[in-house]
């Protein structure tokens, strides 16, 4: 059995998917989950990391974790996960754990901390920024085919989510990954200029790319983040590192192929801009 968190989510719902498609036994856990979000075969378990003790049920039977960086008390969670039998965690932690320690990342490096503490095998994947975040971009390309983002030309390898998921899939289910931290990327920098293109080209419509000030974009983003996430998060946006602007080999390392272009993933989720 694996138990998969975060299995409503862009990364966790195609984990769950990739596993039970190739015969695994897969428990989906989320704070809000049931029987219908999930594929046949597969055990839903509603349940909140930020509450240890109630993922007790969803791990009986385990023997590996897909962990998120989410509640406070990951040691909590790895200890209940080993308890009942786990021996396997894959942590899907951010690439700013490496290239912007302390600050925004703390969260997510105290996590890993105890991933590497618990006594468990262990994989950590540094995911770069996400192909999905564009989904922001839904409701102002739907309704006005405007896609608003700040520093324009500002390229960063974002990666598919599936990609994430697929490594994290190898990580739980074969060996020769303990150990390991994968600093996941797509196959080269693109701008959010190019993104909106790029999903243009895949809807068959136009899309006018807006630039935003700094300051548009923060106050759109403190609706929802914290300030320091907010600031961490512009940081890299705007003036990335030379690590951050880098593409990693490490997804075609462990897939055997390259890793999936931000047009693939925009002609796949077309549907959604309408």
């Amino acid at each position: 059995m694996i138990v998969v968190t975060g299995a409503t989510g862009n990364v966790g719902r195609t984990l769950v998917r990739q596993l039970s498609a190739t015969g695994h036994a897969v428990t989906a856990v989320a704070r809000r989950v049931q029987d219908s979000d999930v594929p046949a075969g597969v055990r839903a378990a509603a349940a909140d990391l930020a509450e240890p003790a109630g993922l007790e049920p969803a791990l009986q039977g385990a023997k590996a974790l897909f962990l998120l960086v989410a509640g406070d008390d990951p040691a909590g969670v790895l200890a209940r996960a080993k308890a009942a039998g786990v021996t396997r965690v894959v942590l899907v932690s951010s690439q700013g754990v490496g290239t912007r320690p302390g600050g925004a990342y703390a969260h997510a490096a105290g996590f890993e901390q105890a991933v590497a503490a618990s006594g468990l095998e262990y994989t950590i994947l540094r995911s770069g920024g996400l192909d999905s975040n564009a989904f922001a971009w839904v409701e102002p390309i739907r309704a006005q085919r405007v896609a608003p983002a700040p520093f324009a030309e500002v390229g960063l390898p974002f990666v598919d989510p599936d990609d994430v998921a697929a490594v994290a899939a190898a990580a739980l289910t074969e060996d020769g990954h303990d150990g390991a931290t994968y600093v996941l990327t797509g196959p080269a920098p693109t701008s959010p200029r190019e993104r909106a293109a790029a999903i243009a080209e895949a809807i068959k419509a136009p899309v006018r790319f807006v630039e935003m000030t700094r300051e548009e974009a923060q106050a759109q983003m403190a609706q929802f983040m914290p300030p320091e996430v907010v600031e961490g998060t512009l940081a890299i946006l705007g003036e990335p590192t030379e690590e951050e602007r880098a593409v990693s080999p490490d997804v075609e390392r462990v897939l055997g192929r390259p890793a999936a272009p931000f047009s693939a993933w925009a002609v796949r989720n077309a549907a959604a801009f309408g």
